[in-house]
């Protein structure tokens, strides 16, 4: 395996151009259509933020009092539909078992992974992260970059149309993968992880390593697998949704570089060794997990990403 498939975010924009030409053939007189309003609620109940709804209408020349009031005409209309109380529950897929570390706080802040203590630095229950620390030791961080360094090309991302991959302005880093299990180390680096978080490490994609230089970063996106594009059904061929990610930090950059969580204020620092572990039980923006790599203001950051998925990965 030797491209990402880390699925980026889609946003009202990304398919303004496809879907949202209902939007850019009533600007003339601004009539809102059936059509229009059918588009506003696969928007909304695909996940996508008001933000983004408005800014497609927008680009797609609609005037920003019109999309407003259209957008909130249309939802309130969706909601009365569906009826107050069911309508959030009717409009969330069903949620699925997501690797979960045994942590309890009443015992101390470290978990015991085989006779590598990992330190709970920050727990959280909605959405699911944690911030572990010292997952790797310095020794294992500085292997894995020696390892990764000869083979890094540009990242690229997943082409949600067809389910291969294509690299995409949004991420602006170089990458490889490791095939899991290629070497002792990565053996045992991924088997940490499956006893951490308890998902068999056959259920677990390739170890991927990243370095991202001065001014590289990788915007806002879900890891999960759009279930409203037409290549996600040929991803989940090799293994179901992804449902648990683990970022490692190699090194700690000079500036910069922060793993955000936009939805939640969140902001966890790149430490060499420590961790970010997020878990995911459906394919929606409702699980707050959207996430991005801030810009590198200085020095370069290095980091290696674990994707579990539902089922074993082939």
């Amino acid at each position: 395996m030797s491209t990402d498939t880390a699925a980026t975010t889609t946003t009202a924009e990304d398919n303004a151009g496809a879907q949202a030409n209902p939007a850019a053939n009533q600007t003339q007189n601004q009539a809102v259509t059936d059509e229009l309003r059918r588009w506003i609620i696969e928007q909304a109940e695909a996940g996508c933020r008001p933000d983004d709804v408005l800014k497609a209408m927008k680009t797609a020349g609609w005037a920003e009092d019109v999309a407003l009031d259209a957008m909130e005409d249309t939802l309130r209309a969706r909601l009365d539909e569906l009826g107050p109380r069911k309508s959030r529950e009717q409009a969330l897929p069903p949620g699925v078992p997501v690797p979960s570390p045994d942590y309890d706080e009443t015992k101390g802040p470290v978990i015991d992974v085989d006779g590598h203590r990992v330190q709970v630095l920050m727990s959280m229950t909605d959405p699911r992260v944690m911030i572990l620390g010292g997952l790797l030791t310095d020794e294992e961080c500085d292997q894995m970059r020696a390892l990764a360094a000869p083979r890094l090309a540009r990242s690229e991302t997943v082409d949600n149309t067809t389910g291969g991959s294509e690299v995409n302005a949004a991420r602006t880093s170089d990458g490889m993968f490791f095939e899991r299990g290629e070497t002792g180390l990565v053996d045992k680096i991924e088997r940490r992880i499956a006893r951490l978080v308890n998902w068999p490490v056959e259920n677990g994609e390739g170890v991927q390593v990243l370095r991202y230089r001065p001014g590289a970063e990788y915007k806002p996106h879900h890891d999960y697998f759009d279930p409203v594009h037409p290549g996600t059904a040929r991803i989940l061929e090799r293994g179901g949704q992804r449902v648990g990610t683990v970022v490692i930090y190699l090194n700690t950059p000079e500036g910069g570089g922060g793993t955000t969580f936009p939805d939640v204020g969140l902001v966890v620092a790149p430490v060499k060794g420590n961790a970010a572990f997020f878990a995911y039980d459906k394919a929606h923006a409702s699980t707050k997990t959207l996430h991005g790599g801030a810009p590198v203001t200085a020095g370069e950051k290095w980091v290696a990403t674990k994707w579990m998925r539902e089922r074993e990965f082939k």
